[in-house]
């Protein structure tokens, strides 16, 4: 099975059309009368109505996602919670979806906690991360009532403690374990090996050690152990290998300190397809993987099997969402390459220019069309690293031509930024034939409100 990291050959026009990228593309999407419709929605008349840039989110698709997590983990074992990693793409709506389908939200700042409490969620099914909280954020997460906090270091661990302690309250808490396995993934996504700016590190006993200050400190309920190891993950043996380290310190955790971990928290990580060739693993595989590696391994050391977290974020929304735009110009280097220019870049996905990320493309209005060329999707910006997508199969585009980048629901809008003052587009919803706003485009207002002249 080919990881997302494996290099491409030479691009060549693949003559495929919409139909066959639906790997890439929202569950709902199809094509009706030579156009790309998602949601029941003709993805060019919203194009003309709502404008462009646009990102749109297929709803059914999302739902569909976090069900799948919800079935395919508590088919193995009843106590298990699906938190989904607000991260990869956070608003008032998709708090509400995630409330809706008996989830919970991991937040990785004050901010995204800001939308759990706007948005009505019971802050027992929020949990809280990252590796350099503030002062300001831990208040935020104790006056709130969080579920629970991931500690990530032992000054926020003592910072925590006097906290609670200064509030009269005690707060549960999850020890974030480096557990040294290297998962098959980008070097930047890599979270679970030795040397990562996240966790206590198990090898040279600092996990043991916040443990056991966790057990000790006033205000602070040790809950359970968390280990992410990384994102876009092909491999399932990366969890499994994971897992069997966890369960192995779970059990010199008892042994060491008299207390049962209540909660093991493996992360999220499961990889999508940015390309038709990309074959991840399914969410049924990977609940099997988790939850029943997880149980035998327990049992194997004769220990309680412990409630559950798994943290889906990525897989969740990425393969829901498109982003639209309009071609205002096309220039052709003679042996050299096309570009095709649109009406955004890396202001609104900068993965490309980030991580080299791959993506598929195709235009909406010629869905039913081959891909008869191979062109590189340019953004606007003062910048010749502004790449949406480089070389890859398109249609013979046009002006006015709507192009549409496929497998963007994740970390685009989330990673948006105004760069040469551009606004960021807006995100809307599509489900059963409406469409609806969830986050406005902004305006040149927006811009300069926060300038204090």
């Amino acid at each position: 099975m080919a990881g997302p990291s494996a290099p491409r050959p030479p691009v060549q026009p693949d003559h495929k059309t919409a139909l066959d990228l639906l790997p890439v593309l929202p569950m709902t999407a199809e094509v009706r009368s030579g156009r790309l419709w998602i949601g029941g929605v003709d993805m060019v008349g919203l194009a003309r109505e709502a404008g462009t840039a646009l990102y749109v989110m297929d709803e059914e698709h999302i739902r569909s996602q976090l069900r799948d997590y919800v079935k395919w983990t508590r088919y193995h074992w009843p106590e298990v919670d699906v938190v989904y990693a607000g991260k990869a793409f956070l608003s008032l709506a998709m708090v509400n979806i995630v409330a809706e389908e008996d989830c919970c939200l991991l937040c990785a700042s004050g901010g995204e906690l800001a939308y759990a409490i706007r948005g009505g969620l019971p802050m027992e099914r929020v949990q809280v991360h990252g590796n350099n909280k503030t002062p300001a954020e831990l208040a935020e997460c104790l006056d709130a009532g969080v579920g629970r906090v991931v500690v990530d270091n032992f000054v926020e661990l003592e910072r925590l403690s006097a906290m609670a302690v200064e509030r009269g309250v005690t707060q549960k808490v999850l020890i974030r374990v480096t557990p040294g396995v290297a998962a098959d993934t980008h070097d930047f996504i890599m979270t679970g090996a030795e040397d990562s700016k996240f966790g206590f590190g198990l090898n040279q006993g600092l996990a043991m050690e916040a443990v056991k200050r966790a057990v000790e400190l006033p205000g602070i309920d040790f809950d359970g152990l968390h280990m992410h190891i990384g994102s876009q993950i092909f491999a399932l043996h990366s969890f499994a290998k994971a897992i069997e380290v966890m369960v192995g310190f779970m059990r010199d955790v008892t042994n060491e300190t008299g207390e049962h971990v209540r909660m093991l928290d493996v992360g999220g990580g499961l990889g999508v397809a940015y390309g038709v060739p990309d074959e991840p693993s399914t969410i049924k595989d990977f609940g099997k993987v988790v939850v029943d590696g997880i149980k035998e391994e327990c049992e194997r050391h004769g220990l309680p099997v412990p409630r559950m977290a798994v943290e889906p974020g990525r897989s969740i929304v990425a393969n829901a969402g498109v982003t639209l735009y309009t071609v205002g110009a096309i220039k052709e280097i003679p042996g050299v390459r096309t570009y095709v220019a649109v009406d955004g870049g890396m202001s609104d996905n900068i993965r490309t220019s980030l991580y080299d990320a791959h993506y598929e493309a195709l235009i909406a209005n010629k869905a039913d069309q081959p891909r008869e060329m191979v062109a590189t999707v340019a953004g606007k910006h003062c910048e010749s690293g502004d790449i949406v997508v480089r070389d890859a199969p398109l249609q013979c585009p046009e002006i006015d031509d709507v192009v549409v980048v496929c497998s963007t629901g994740a970390y685009c809008q989330s990673m948006a930024s105004n760069y040469n003052k551009q606004v960021r587009p807006g995100v809307v919803f599509v489900c059963d034939g409406d469409w609806r706003w969830v986050v406005r485009r902004e305006t040149y207002d927006d811009l300069l409100r926060p300038d204090c002249g």
